[in-house]
């Protein structure tokens, strides 16, 4: 199973920037996908989740200015990041499991590598 992401890069505060993830066909379009990310020295924290029929979860942080969709057709991930914010800086990665426990996917779960946004100020 692969999950793996594109888009990204660099921006200014107040940017937007687009991500994708493309799961490889053994992962379940049924599975719940979602978006993490990872500053240095924090731990990895939720950002997005959305379920197979398309209802979604966001972190109080990005609410009003991310958008999470997926393509079930593709088995494709997106996420639509507005005014960003230099706290925005991150390591962004995709995931997919079959449910989930507050921001944990259980019982098991898959990664991306993971994509850097940087947002400047």
């Amino acid at each position: 199973a692969q999950l793996v992401e594109s888009g990204g890069g660099s921006v200014q505060a107040g940017g937007s920037l687009k991500f994708s993830c493309a799961a490889s066909g053994d992962i379940p379009r049924t599975y719940l996908m979602g978006w993490f990310r990872q500053a240095p020295g924090k731990e990895r924290e939720g950002v997005a989740v959305i379920y197979g029929n398309s209802s979604t979860t966001y972190a109080d942080s990005v609410k009003g200015r991310f958008t999470i969709s997926r393509d079930n057709a593709k088995n494709t991930l997106h996420l639509q990041m507005n005014s960003l914010k230099p706290e925005d800086t991150a390591m962004y990665h995709c995931g997919a499991g079959p449910f989930r426990m507050g921001w944990v996917f259980v019982p098991v779960s898959y990664w991306g590598q993971g994509t850097q946004v940087t947002v400047s100020s």
